[in-house]
């Protein structure tokens, strides 16, 4: 239920401070997906990385983001979003501190697969706690925009960050960063955001279904990281990929026959959650995966300075941050179904641009047109997917039901990665931008297959 408070004008201040405090958060878990690739080969020289040893800086943090978030939004409707949300904030807090100071390469992976296990605990507690404070319709819509905005916008400013802190303060200060910011949100989450009742009565966590479902996750994100890194004929990948399908399918029987399920009968039904976690895999898969390669294209390509790279990443963040504002006036408008189809209709050509960019010979405004274009485009898709993923839920789902959102956002995301690498490796990066061009048109199927919600 929406929180009641003391009175309309405490209302509007309260709820601007409850917003404030989870569009911060969502910024801090979104920059830390890319702040780390402009910092990667200073880690590298300092710590004496094996090429390995590298890539897992960036996969721990991926797998146990993506292996925690469904359990991550059960504990958020059975603890308290609230506990979990600042729970959450406080180990990953502990994880970017411990990054900060790791003196090998063993520390800093375990300080990343710390953080990866607070940003799974996080996302859905603050996307649970947004859309139990603002009612369904056209305020959780302006909500939902503010925070898609910090959200999609931290993806490419994360590059931004990354390069600015390197060069200026060294690699540690990608970790240090979060610190304060943590720090800040927590004091700010404690005063504006009202306590968690008291737990319902006759419910429990589904213990099973919790290990096996995470397990499963986690195994399988694994093997989407590291195929890449030791050859998907490694027998370690094969193993964790049968392991995971296994423990998958315990997951769903469980889930059939369990009387409190970690995923409930009602949600599983919910076909615009069921959808919107489908166009939230195909967002991360395609759009999600832009920034690692212009980051090459940047560095590599034009020979950018980590500094210049992040500079010129201001362009794609401002254009989806407006794109995010759009979302919400359209979803508003004309419904969810409607704002996403429009979305990708400027997200696909803004991406197929991208791809003249990263032809040796064209100079680096070529990119800007394409950045504009596609990362509005991207800002529409953001906004639009996550109200959609809220639709029809009950107050005591969000937690789950943005958990499974965020989830499938997360194997997307490696899932992309893995593959356009691979194309990149064997055809080029232009290929590889135009494949996650044409991967785009999935998500405009999905799109058209939304139920039309009436707008607020």
């Amino acid at each position: 239920m929406t929180a009641v408070l003391a009175s309309p004008r405490t209302d509007r201040r309260q709820l601007a401070g409850v917003l404030t405090a989870l569009a911060t958060a969502q910024l801090i878990f979104s920059l830390d997906i890319n702040i780390v690739f402009v910092a990667l080969p200073d880690i590298g020289r300092s710590l004496d990385l094996s090429a390995g040893s590298l890539q897992w800086v960036v996969g721990a943090y991926a797998v146990f983001a993506g292996g925690f978030l469904l359990l991550g939004g059960r504990a958020a409707d059975l603890l308290g979003r609230r506990r979990m949300f600042l729970a959450a904030l406080g180990l990953y807090g502990v994880g970017s501190l411990a990054g900060s100071l790791a003196p090998n390469p063993a520390m800093i992976i375990v300080a990343r697969a710390v953080q990866g296990v607070g940003g799974a605990l996080l996302l859905p507690s603050t996307l649970a706690l947004l859309t139990t404070s603002f009612d369904e319709g056209a305020a959780r819509n302006r909500a939902l925009a503010v925070w898609g905005g910090a959200g999609a916008s931290g993806l490419t400013l994360g590059a931004l960050s990354g390069g600015v802190l390197t060069q200026l303060f060294g690699w540690r200060a990608v970790f240090v960063v979060n610190v304060p910011l943590v720090a800040a949100v927590i004091a700010l989450a404690v005063r504006v955001i009202p306590p968690d009742g008291d737990r319902e009565r006759g419910r429990r966590f589904d213990a099973a279904g919790a290990l096996t479902g995470t397990a499963a996750a986690l195994l399988l994100v694994y093997a989407l990281v590291q195929g890449p890194i030791g050859g998907w004929t490694d027998p370690a990948v094969g193993a964790a990929l049968g392991c995971a399908a296994a423990l998958f399918g315990c997951f769903m029987v469980l889930e059939r026959r369990g009387s409190d399920p970690l995923l409930p009968a009602t949600l599983l039904t919910n076909r615009s959650t069921g959808i919107a976690a489908a166009i939230t895999f195909a967002y991360m898969a395609t759009f999600g995966v832009l920034p690692y390669f212009l980051t090459v294209l940047f560095q590599d390509t034009h020979g950018l300075s980590p500094l210049r790279t992040g500079l010129v990443f201001l362009i794609p963040s401002a254009s989806i941050a407006a794109g995010t504002q759009a979302g919400e006036h359209l979803v508003t408008r004309i419904g969810a179904r409607a704002a996403l189809l429009i979305g990708f209709a400027v997200g696909i050509p803004g991406t197929a641009l991208l791809a003249v960019a990263f032809e040796h010979q064209a100079g680096i405004l070529v990119a800007v047109p394409g950045l504009i274009v596609s990362g509005f485009g991207q800002g529409v898709v953001w906004t639009g997917m996550w109200i959609a993923a809220g639709m029809g839920v009950a107050a005591d789902q969000q937690g789950v039901a943005n958990g499974l959102a965020s989830t499938t956002l997360s194997l997307g995301n490696a899932i992309g990665l893995a593959a356009l690498t691979a194309v990149a490796a064997g055809h080029g990066a232009p290929t590889a931008v135009l494949v996650a061009t044409v991967a785009m048109l999935l998500g405009t199927v999905l799109a058209g297959a939304l139920p039309a919600h009436r707008p607020a």
